[in-house]
């Protein structure tokens, strides 16, 4: 079991958590901390979408955080997956969700905001057995289609493609895995069922333009996954650097997707410390660079590497 969160600059009264557990499949169950960031006591109030389910946790000092497991939770439905919304009135609170199940242990931060047109800059199917689930949350008032985006990486393998559901008001949905990899598909695709995919993905149409949080799954079906947050594309910016690369360190190396969230192509080139390799590429609207570093920096390679964008915008 292993898992990674980054820390939070700052908190919000609202935390919205797209994916929630409990007895998913049997076996996939959540937990979540819920942290006060500001200097007063706060009231914490849970609500569960699709359900009269609701949870409250009253007078949360400063700093403290209280645990709320879902597995101890007799409202929730066995096999409940939804979404999870926490108000602290007045106050600032941040939350972190740990997933668990299969042997593997998944970590997500929830959001303090949204954005109408979340990207997702690494997507997997049907690829050396991994797989991708993207759980989109609709943080507003009133359902809205979403349709995502579906654009393999250049040189990669895969099949641009569509997918559409409607996600009604505080509620999530579950886009890719049903689309690419698993029976029972909801809504409506134009994937290929069963192809293998690696790229990247993003929400090209929200009928009612509500703020939309994502998280991104990426797992094996057996004891290996990781997941990460999904990125509001304002955020995006013309370099991006990435701390830790691997290459053949004992068992570790490392591999990335840097996507292009502007309008039009860009070339990015990427630079790693201590070392002459390189990469620069164009890349298409919409698209990503995909770069696995084993056996190509080095053996025992331990660095960083920066990637910037002529005149585009990356994450």
């Amino acid at each position: 079991y292993g898992a990674s969160y980054g820390s939070f600059e700052g908190g919000a009264e609202d935390v919205n958590l797209p994916l929630i557990m409990k007895g998913n499949a049997g076996e996939y169950d959540t937990w979540f901390n819920v942290q006060n960031a500001g200097t007063s006591d706060v009231d914490v109030n849970i609500s569960y979408s699709g359900t009269s389910c609701t949870e409250t946790f009253n007078d949360l000092k400063p700093g403290a955080a209280h645990t709320f497991d879902q597995t101890a939770n007799t409202c929730l439905p066995a096999g409940y997956v939804g979404a999870a919304k926490v108000t602290g009135p007045g106050g600032s609170i941040v939350a972190t969700v740990i997933e668990t199940g299969n042997e593997t242990l998944y970590a997500y931060n929830g959001f303090t905001d949204g954005a109408p047109d979340p990207v997702m800059p690494l997507v997997q199917f049907n690829n050396a057995g991994y797989h991708t689930g993207i759980q989109i949350q609709n943080t507003g008032g009133a359902s809205t289609s979403v349709k995502v985006k579906y654009t393999p990486a250049k040189g990669a393998p895969g099949t641009a493609c569509q997918e559409t559901q409607t996600i009604n008001a505080g509620a999530s949905a579950t886009f890719g895995l049903f689309a690419f990899s698993l029976d029972s598909p909801v809504g409506s695709n134009n994937c290929t069922f069963g192809e293998r995919f690696v790229g990247s993905a993003l929400v090209s149409s929200n009928s009612t333009n509500k703020d939309l949080v994502a998280i991104v799954n990426q797992t094996n079906f057996g004891n290996y996954g990781s997941s990460y947050n999904g990125f509001d594309p304002l955020n995006a910016s013309s370099s991006v650097s990435m701390p830790l690369i691997m290459d053949r360190n004992g068992d570790f190396y490392t591999g990335f997707n840097v996507m292009n969230t502007g309008g039009s192509k860009t070339t990015v080139k990427c630079v790693f410390t201590d070392s002459t390799y390189q990469i620069n590429q164009e890349v298409d609207a919409g698209g990503a660079l995909n770069d696995l570093q084993l056996n190509t920096i080095a053996p025992s390679y331990v660095g960083g590497a920066n990637c910037t964008a002529t005149g585009g915008s990356i994450v």
